[in-house]
């Protein structure tokens, strides 16, 4: 239980800096915009629109929030003394990747207030909510996986931002370009493409293929962490 510790430090940290509260407010700010929008200005109680803005939002969150995981940690001298103290890598992995990952659902929870408002006003279907919703925390899970792996790999926040944005842009467009591509390239770029997963849970269609793609891509990129401090070891 380890990394419950690693897990709570790393919450206090968000939860003391200001920096997290204005992204936090930022996210908040628009996506409440986008959803009173539909309400008043086209008369419309939908979700999709708000849910379909998070992954553009989630480009900047993510890199934002996940930067410092392990680059902070380099600048403060601190990530020596922690691989001299009796925490497993995997423990120092999981408190900071569930940390990062219980600060998005917070920020989340606040926007249930949708859901809420769109049940007042009319007749929503809760199913297909709930599976949005899913689609929105495993997209952001996996988001949060690939930030926590560029930063043990970089020893600059401002690297780990914009290296973190890049490859989450990579997978949040790629399958734009499978009609450009021959056959087999595309068929390969659209099986490694995170949105057409995401949108197909939307639709409220849970498929198990979709799950394993995103619990897929957790797991690779939490491994690849796993092997960058590794290497540190085997180096230092």
């Amino acid at each position: 239980m380890k990394w419950l510790i690693i897990c709570r430090k790393e919450l206090s940290e968000y939860f003391g800096s200001l920096t997290a509260y204005i992204i936090s407010t930022v996210f908040l700010l628009i996506t409440g915009w986008f959803f009173t929008s539909n309400i008043f200005l086209l008369n419309l109680a939908t979700l999709r629109t708000v849910i379909e803005l998070m992954p553009f939002l989630f480009l900047f969150l993510i890199p934002a929030l996940t930067m410092g995981s392990f680059t902070e940690e380099r600048k403060d001298g601190t990530i020596e003394l922690l691989f001299t103290m009796p925490i497993s890598d995997f423990d120092l992995i999981i408190g900071k990747y569930l940390s990062a990952l219980i600060f998005v659902l917070f920020i989340l929870f606040f926007t249930l207030s949708y859901p809420v408002t769109i049940a007042i006003l009319g007749d929503p279907d809760n199913g297909q909510i709930i599976t949005q919703y899913i689609a929105v925390i495993l997209l952001a899970a996996s988001f949060i996986s690939i930030g926590v792996c560029i930063s043990s790999f970089s020893t600059n926040q401002v690297i780990s931002f914009i290296v973190t944005f890049l490859i989450l842009f990579f997978f949040f467009i790629i399958d734009k370009f499978v009609p450009l591509l021959p056959y087999k390239i595309g068929k390969i770029f659209y099986t490694i493409a995170i949105m057409p997963k995401f949108n197909h849970l939307l639709k409220g269609v849970i498929d198990s293929t979709d799950i394993v793609y995103f619990l897929t891509l957790i797991l690779i990129f939490l491994g690849l962490t796993q092997y960058s401090l590794e290497r540190r070891h085997w180096n230092g």
